[in-house]
Formats: C-alpha cells, sequence, structure tokens
C-alpha cells in the first residue's frame, strides 16, 4: 500500500500563501489524490481532488479561486498552491489517495486510503 507524506505547511499570516506537497514514499502512485483538512474541535472536511492525469480537480466552494492542485509529470507528488489564507482556515491537512475507476459525488472521505500524517498551517490573524 502506498504511504503518503504530506509537508509544507507552517505559520501564516492571514492573506498569505502556502504551497503543501504530497509525496508517495518510495514510489509513484497512480490514484486519484484529495487533500482534507481537519481544524480544531471540527470534522473533517474535503478540500480539493485531482486525477490521476491531473487534467481534472474539483474544489469545495470555500476554497475555489484561493486554492490550486496540481500533480508533477512523474505523478509522485501532489501539491495544493494555497493563497489568500484565512484564520479559519487553520487546521491540519491531509492527502489521501483513492483508487475507483471515476470520481463523482457518490465517493466518501472514508473510500479514500494510505492518508498521510499531514502538515500543520495555522493562520494568524
Amino acid at each position: 500500500q502506498v504511504e503518503l507524506v504530506e509537508s509544507g505547511g507552517g505559520l501564516v499570516q492571514a492573506g498569505g500563501s502556502l504551497r503543501l506537497s504530497c509525496a508517495a514514499s518510495g514510489r509513484t502512485f497512480n490514484g486519484y489524490v484529495g487533500w482534507f483538512r481537519q481544524a480544531p474541535g471540527k470534522e473533517r472536511e474535503f478540500v480539493a481532488v485531482i486525477s490521476r492525469s491531473g487534467g481534472w480537480s474539483r474544489y469545495a466552494d470555500s476554497v475555489k479561486g484561493r486554492f490550486t492542485i496540481s500533480r508533477d509529470k512523474a505523478q509522485s507528488t501532489v501539491h495544493l498552491q494555497t493563497t489568500s489564507l484565512r484564520p479559519e482556515e487553520t487546521a491540519i491537512y491531509y492527502c489521501a489517495s483513492y483508487s475507483g475507476t471515476s470520481f463523482n459525488a457518490n465517493v466518501k472521505m472514508t473510500d479514500f486510503g494510505s492518508w498521510g500524517q499531514g502538515t500543520q498551517v495555522t493562520v494568524s490573524s
């Protein structure tokens, strides 16, 4: 099973940017890759997902126009470029993979696997 490792988190002021990365440990991975986040005291929520080819992606309404998910050519790393960050987006950001043949509204968070340990993003006001 692929293990995913997140990096790139940190402390940033409101309005700032961070580029998060999700890498497969020691190998490439070919499934859909999603980013999720969990704020203190809240449930984990979907942020973005990208297809195997990198040609299709979907975002949570709250991050549309501010976050961009991308996949490098070797498909060994998926990035989440975050901009205009808000204090309420302070959370642990996780990546995970989905190996289904297609992605639709019926796909649940529990259908994702190979969850990483997460990377902390703290946005100060």
